[in-house]
C-alpha cells in the first residue's frame, strides 16, 4: 500500500489525507500541534464559492493608503514586515493587467464552481450534512457610488458563472430584518452557503482519520530530504508522495526542495458574540467597510481586516475591537457578553490562486496551500485534485494556473 505524508492539519491537510485514505493510500500526517489554533478555526464560516475576483490594487487610487493611514482599518502593514512584504507586493501589481486580471479570474471560477458540490459530499462522508446552509449570502452597500464602483466586478462575475441578483430594499428587510435600515442597496449571491462551526470540521476530520487508522506525527517540519520529511527534533518521517499543506508556513518547506512560492500571512481577526445566535439568517457582506457578519452555530462571528506581519507578530487585538464597533452600527443591540477574540494566518498568494500541484523539482513532492480567504471553500476540492494526481488521473481542473512554477 502506498504511503503519502501530509504536513499541515489545517481543513486543507486533513481533507487531502481524506481523500488519499479513501484511495487506499496509507496516510501520516505532520504538525505541531493538532489540537492548536489554526486559520481553519476562526474563518468565517462561508462557503464562498462566487468569490472569483482577485485582488489588485488597479482602479484603486488613493483608497489603500487612506486605509493604511488608519491603525484600526481594513488593511494594516507593520512597519518592520513591509521590506520582507516588498517581492510579493511587486508581484501583486502585476495582477491588474488586463489579460492577467481576466486570466486568474477563469482559473479561480473553474475551481470554485466544483466546491459547493465537492464540500457537501465531504460533509455526507463525515455525517455533517446538516452543518451546512444553503441560504445564500448578501452584499450591502450604504451609498450609490459605492455600488456603482462594483458593477464592474458583478459583471466579472457573471461572466464566469456566478450567480447573482439585486435585492431591492423591502425583500432586504424581509430577508434580515435584523439589519440597521441604513442599506441602499443589496445582492443575493445565490449559490453561497455556510456552516455552523469550522473548528468541528476540522475536530470531526482529524477523529475521522484516527478511527480510519490515519497516524498523526507531532512535529515542525524543517525540511525535506529526498522522500522524507525532517522534524525540528531530528526525527524523519518518510513515505512514497510527500504533500506539503502547512498553510502560511509552506513556503519554507518548499523553499528547502528548491521551490519558490510567494505567500504571506494575510491576518485576519475576527469576535464570536454566543449570546447573538440567530441576529441574522445567511453571512451578509458589508461592502463599503469590508467586514463580514455569519450567523454560526456557535454565535454570531464578526470577521475581516488584513493585516501584514509576518508569522511571529503578536495579535492586536484592538482591530477585532474596532471589528465589533463597526457591527453595533449595522446590528442594533448587539450582546456581547462572553465575546470571544481571535486573529489567524490566511496563507494569501499575490495572485489570489492557491498552489496546487507537483512539484518541478522534486518527482514525489505535492503542494496544497496559499488558498487565502478560500481555504475552507476550497478544500474538498482542493482534495480530490490532490487524489486524482496521486493516483496519476487526468485532474478535473487545469492545474496549469495554480503551479508553483509561476513564481
Amino acid at each position: 500500500m502506498r504511503h503519502l505524508v501530509v504536513v499541515g492539519a489545517g481543513i486543507i491537510g486533513l481533507s487531502c489525507a481524506w481523500a488519499a485514505r479513501k484511495r487506499g493510500f496509507t496516510v501520516t500526517v505532520v504538525d505541531p500541534d493538532f489540537e492548536g489554533d489554526r486559520a481553519s478555526h476562526g474563518n468565517a464560516g462561508g462557503i464562498a464559492v462566487s468569490e472569483c475576483v482577485p485582488l489588485s490594487l488597479a482602479g484603486m487610487g488613493l483608497k489603500p493608503l487612506r486605509w493604511l493611514l488608519d491603525p484600526l482599518g481594513p488593511l494594516a502593514i507593520r512597519p518592520g514586515h513591509a521590506p520582507r512584504l516588498l517581492p510579493w507586493y511587486l508581484a501583486l501589481r502585476k495582477v491588474g493587467d488586463p489579460g492577467n486580471y481576466a486570466r486568474i479570474g477563469d482559473a479561480l471560477a473553474s475551481l470554485n464552481r466544483l466546491c459547493l458540490a465537492d464540500f457537501e459530499a465531504m460533509l455526507g462522508d463525515l455525517d455533517l450534512s446538516g452543518d451546512l446552509h444553503k441560504r445564500g449570502a448578501l452584499t450591502v452597500y450604504e451609498t450609490d457610488a459605492a455600488y456603482a464602483d462594483e458593477r464592474a466586478s458583478w459583471q466579472f462575475k457573471r461572466e464566469r458563472g456566478v450567480r447573482w441578483r439585486p435585492v431591492d430594499l423591502a425583500e432586504l428587510r424581509e430577508l434580515e430584518p435584523g439589519l440597521a435600515p441604513v442599506f441602499r442597496h443589496a445582492v443575493m449571491l445565490e449559490d453561497w452557503a455556510h456552516i455552523d462551526d469550522p473548528k468541528r470540521i476540522v475536530d470531526v476530520l482529524r477523529q475521522k482519520l484516527r478511527e480510519r487508522g490515519v497516524e498523526f506525527v507531532r512535529g515542525e517540519a524543517a525540511r525535506i530530504e529526498g522522500n522524507a520529511v525532517c522534524t525540528s527534533d531530528g526525527r524523519q518521517v518518510t513515505g512514497d508522495k510527500l504533500l506539503v499543506a502547512a498553510g502560511a508556513w509552506s513556503a519554507r518547506l518548499a523553499g528547502t526542495v528548491g521551490d519558490r512560492a510567494l505567500v504571506e500571512s494575510e491576518r485576519g481577526y475576527n469576535t464570536t458574540l454566543p449570546r447573538s445566535v440567530g441576529r441574522l439568517n445567511r453571512e451578509v457582506i458589508f461592502a463599503e467597510r469590508m467586514f463580514v457578519a455569519t450567523p454560526l452555530a456557535i454565535g454570531l462571528r464578526i470577521g475581516g481586516a488584513a493585516e501584514f506581519a509576518g508569522l511571529e507578530a503578536a495579535p492586536n487585538f484592538k482591530r477585532s475591537d474596532a471589528l465589533l464597533q463597526l457591527a453595533r452600527r449595522y446590528l442594533p443591540d448587539l450582546q456581547d457578553a462572553d465575546a470571544r477574540q481571535w486573529m489567524g494566518n490566511r496563507p494569501t498568494t499575490p495572485d489570489s490562486l492557491p498552489v496546487l500541484g507537483l512539484s518541478p523539482r522534486h518527482p514525489d513532492v505535492l503542494y496544497a496551500f496559499g488558498h487565502g480567504h478560500l481555504g475552507l471553500t476550497q478544500s474538498a476540492t482542493t482534495a480530490a485534485l490532490i487524489a486524482q494526481l496521486l493516483v496519476n488521473e487526468r485532474p478535473s481542473v487545469d492545474l496549469a494556473p495554480f503551479t508553483i512554477a509561476r513564481f
